[in-house]
């Protein structure tokens, strides 16, 4: 997914050691990876320290199926939105700061 640049949210230890791997074979991929949280795996917290991420929510979460991700989803929503929507001084025109 990184050649196209499709974002990732990681999830877990299990997504966390994918996403090493992933690194080791494209050294690119690591830009489109977030880490959705911090689970209490503490293999978790290794690979995405040596992934250089930093989880968006720590809840102590140890439940699966995806729950830290899908947590962390309006959150990347909400950054989307900001850096696409909101306007700067100078596309709103405004000439004091």
């Amino acid at each position: 997914m990184a050649d196209v640049r499709v974002p990732v949210i990681l999830d877990g230890v299990i997504a966390g050691s994918a996403a090493l791997a992933a690194c080791a074979l494209a050294p690119g991929a690591a830009c489109c990876l977030i880490a959705g949280h911090r689970s209490v795996e503490p293999g978790h917290s290794i690979a995405m320290a040596h992934a250089g991420l930093r989880p968006l929510v720590d809840l102590d979460l140890r439940l699966g199926e995806g729950t830290g991700a899908l947590l962390a989803l309006p959150i990347v929503q909400s950054a989307v939105r900001a850096l696409r929507d909101v306007a700067t001084f100078d596309s709103a025109g405004v000439t004091e700061k």
